[in-house]
């Protein structure tokens, strides 16, 4: 190589570095014995040199190479043992993407070259295949970060201000008339000024996407191919998804997020760094397990050939790996400083934290990012749960975290369902759920409040379907969960019944508003704002279509009536300035004599423990006093209009009414403290009294 000087070079920082006269190579591995640095052709289809990495620094395996340039692409092969019994996979043959690559070029192409073991040999991944892999998979590219951030600002909404909706990349913009055609379900797309305009006018903070990590969606599963259209079989940690991109520029990306936060909004980043697309021991060897299988995965203490799995994705990330936790660190530093991302909602949080299989909160990763001066001023929010032995662990996360509460979500559902025995636990959720999580000085915002989200119904089909109809995942209908505590209002799908359909609005009204009117912090899921359908699919991870795409030109008069409802909520819950508070209800007399919460029945009496066992029970309010305002909340899940007496709190004192999801009170809007009232069935009434 006559042209480039090489050099030792350093061993951090890790991966490929431009310095303006070369890059730094740099890898770790714990276990090889050999590491060649592969450089490729500018398209990636052809090979063109070979260099060994002659340096082990503390198993970082190091090279500097000057005269290279932002845009070269390269790979690694990695030598040493292929001893599957004991944990190891390395295979030469196989061409393996830099862990800390920011960018990928090209597709994986599902050969059988790119599988460590011989797919067609009896002895399968005890097998060694010596097919060469590169020119079915991706290979990483050197890059150059020269974006200018100018005066960016993050908008740095504490939780309790904060109305987070859950979207995803392509789904958003796929369909939307306003986005140019080689433009829609990118982040170029989404820089479309009407797509701005119209998430900034719905009074949300944040815009959470689902996973934009680079991953190999198209998968092969029994011989049916499949797309992963969610995103989640994360390859690189660093790489976004090359797909989201209208070209091969990383600064769509930044001027998306630079431009989000132009106009107020957050982007928070769904990620998965609990398994990854390589799967168990029949997977393919793409690059973890090709670098270093006994380092990056957990393997079974019974058997190294196989995986520890709590992700039910084939093998566990091995947090606990000091290098692992490392790349994790760093990946999500990366994102904050250089994307400028401004927080992150962590896929199977629990896998992450798990010492020896076992959850524990003693852990590496929660001690990491609690001591990180960069992450700990980002939002965190975990999905409290796993599919391993105690893997269900929400509130058990530390002080500053943000956890979904599946508990809200069920409750809610099941209360506007018509279940019994569901309103003294619906009274612990909308107030923020202080059973779960008001330890360790926990504030109330730490529940992360949903009805819906991508996994399971939307909220059009919570109201419409009784049942799962997945058929089109080609799994027998067999996939996604049985546990939807939905109702269709009598018939299962689409109606033209005017009845059945007016139960179901004002049931999707009640749910959304319950969502936006209880303490915590809220998260709307994409599309539900407009009453978007995916025809009883409560799986759709592999619907890259109209089922999962927002079709933004198939909204009528209802649709955009309802949008304006959500926007009226997200005002609402702003201008009350009641539900941005930080700590729990103590339901306690303050120096003025006035408790901060109180529950009051139809009656206008405070409960008592005999209402809160009463299984019958489908009705309830709460009146919050902060700041010198009552806010009185009734919430009436029966299917019949409910004779309720409003709090009587003083001679003279009215109450005004704020909201009516039913659109059917008929009484004044201004009401005398004490008088008795006709609450809609399947309704919610908001008022309040000014002090």
């Amino acid at each position: 190589m006559p042209a480039y000087k090489i050099k030792p070079g350093t061993a951090y920082p890790l991966g490929s570095h431009y310095d303006g006269k070369g890059v730094n190579f740099s890898l770790f591995s714990a276990h090889a014995t050999k590491v060649e640095l592969c450089l490729f052709n500018r398209s990636g289809t052809e090979e063109k040199e070979r260099i060994t990495l002659d340096v082990n620094d503390n198993n970082i395996w190091h090279i500097y190479i000057g005269g290279l340039k932002p845009g070269q692409v390269y790979g690694y092969r990695v030598y040493g043992p292929y001893k599957p019994e004991e944990g190891h996979r390395f295979n030469p043959n196989k061409l393996l993407f830099d862990p800390y690559g920011k960018k990928l070029i090209g597709k994986l192409i599902w050969h059988k070259a790119i599988f460590g073991y011989n797919p067609d040999s009896p002895d399968r991944d005890l097998s060694f295949n010596e097919l060469d892999s590169a020119p079915y998979v991706p290979k990483s590219v050197v890059v150059e970060d020269n974006f200018d951030w100018g005066e960016d600002k993050r908008p740095e909404y504490g939780f309790g201000e904060s109305v987070i909706y859950e979207t995803h990349v392509r789904g958003l913009t796929k369909l939307h008339p306003n986005v140019a055609d080689n433009c829609r379900g990118t982040f170029k797309g989404m820089c479309e000024q009407s797509v701005i305009d119209y998430l900034h006018d719905l009074g949300i903070t944040a815009v959470e996407l689902l996973p934009i990590h680079a991953f190999f969606g198209n998968r092969h599963k029994k011989g049916f191919p499949r797309s992963n259209y969610w995103g989640y079989e994360s390859c690189s940690f660093f790489a976004p998804e090359q797909s989201y991109f209208s070209g091969e520029d990383l600064n769509e990306l930044k001027q998306m997020v630079k431009l989000y936060h132009q106009y107020g909004l957050e982007i928070l980043l769904d990620v998965v760094y609990n398994h990854t697309a390589e799967g168990n021991q029949m997977g393919p060897t793409l690059c973890y397990r090709g670098i270093d299988n006994a380092s990056y995965y957990v393997l079974n203490a019974e058997n190294k050939r196989y995986y520890y799995d709590s992700t039910g994705c084939g093998a566990s990330f091995n947090a606990e790996n000091p290098y692992v936790l490392q790349l994790i660190t760093d990946s999500l530093r990366y994102w904050v400083e250089e994307m400028h991302v401004d927080g992150f909602r962590f896929d199977l949080t629990s896998t992450l934290c798990r010492k020896k299989t076992d959850f524990t909160t003693s852990c590496g990763f929660l001690y990491a990012v609690g001591q990180d001066p960069v992450l700990k001023k980002v939002k965190l929010i975990a999905e409290p749960w796993d599919v391993g032995n105690g893997g269900y662990q929400l509130g058990a996360f530390p002080p500053g975290w943000g956890e979904w509460n599946d508990r809200f979500r069920d409750v809610v559902r099941r209360f506007w369902k018509g279940d019994q025995y569901q309103t003294a636990e619906l009274a612990s959720r909308i107030s923020g759920s202080s059973d779960i999580f008001n330890y360790r000085n926990r504030d109330i915002w730490s529940s992360i409040n949903f009805v819906t989200a991508h996994d399971g119904f939307c909220l059009n089909d919570l109201v419409s379907y009784n049942h799962k109809h997945n058929s089109a995942n080609g799994e027998d209908n067999r996939d996604g969960t049985n546990a939807n505590w939905s109702w269709n209002s009598g018939v299962e799908g689409e109606s033209q019944n005017s009845a059945i359909n007016e139960n179901r609005l004002c049931r999707a009204k009640a749910l959304m508003a319950t969502l936006l009117l209880s303490f915590g912090t809220p998260m709307i899921f994409s599309g539900d704002e407009f009453l978007r359908t995916q025809l009883g699919n409560n799986n759709p991870y592999c619907q890259d279509n109209s089922l999962t795409w927002l079709v933004w030109e198939a909204t009528g008069k209802t649709e955009h009536e309802f949008t304006d409802f959500v926007q009226y909520l997200t005002g609402l819950r702003r201008k009350l300035k009641i539900f941005d508070k930080k700590h729990f209800f103590t339901g306690k007399k303050g120096a003025d004599g006035i408790k901060d919460l109180t529950w009051y029945t139809e009656t206008g009496k405070e409960f008592v423990d005999a209402d809160w066992y009463d299984g019958n029970r489908k009705s309830l309010s709460y009146c919050v006093y902060h700041d010198g305002r009552f806010v009185l909340c009734i919430l009436n899940g029966n299917n019949s209009d409910v004779s309720w007496k409003l709090p009587s709190l003083g001679r003279g004192l009215k109450w005004e009414l704020l909201l009516d999801t039913s659109d059917k009170f008929t009484s004044k809007r201004k009401i005398i403290s004490g008088t008795q009232i006709s609450v809609p069935a399947w309704s919610i009434l908001l008022f309040e009294i000014t002090k």
